[in-house]
């Protein structure tokens, strides 16, 4: 039983690993997995309640740059003090980044109230970092969460 146990481990400790390098080198594969894992399962539990009071993600509410539709894409928002700082682990090159940076603002739900915002950029890691809450920052250096998009709330 304790042999199986390290085996387990061994296994899991492998998995984490492999993971954190594919994040850090920004593995095209692990990536569009890991985006359509989280588009298809964790958006439809985590979006019923992002945003609301209390809650330390939130909702992004962007319109497609071609198909004009309306989105809503569960973000980890972080209050700065003219608006927020979202982290782009899969780069500012995903969907909802790019319609936001086209249409210049959106709205983002957080703690049970709504925002719009404006100005969006696109800002690296060594820009915001004296921003982020060290448990962010360390994150980011594990990850290697090098791109943030800032928006400012009118």
């Amino acid at each position: 039983m304790r042999r199986l146990l390290l085996v387990v481990l061994s296994v899991l400790a492998v998995a984490l690993g492999a993971f954190v390098v594919g994040m850090r080198r920004k593995s095209p594969v692990l990536q569009d997995r890991l985006r359509q894992f989280s588009k298809r399962v964790m958006t439809p539990v985590v979006l019923p309640t992002a945003g609301n009071a209390g809650q330390g993600n939130g909702v992004v509410h962007h319109r497609g740059r071609t198909s004009g539709r309306e989105y809503a894409t569960p973000v980890t928002p972080m209050p700065v003090a003219d608006g927020f700082l979202i982290g782009l682990p899969y780069t500012a090159r995903v969907d909802w980044a790019r319609n936001i940076l086209a249409a210049g603002g959106a709205t983002v739900e957080f703690d049970g109230a709504s925002h719009e915002v404006t100005d969006p950029v696109v800002l690296s890691y060594e820009e915001v970092a004296g921003l982020l809450p060290r448990s962010v920052r360390l994150g980011a250096k594990v990850f290697a969460l090098n791109e943030f998009l800032r928006v400012r709330a009118v």
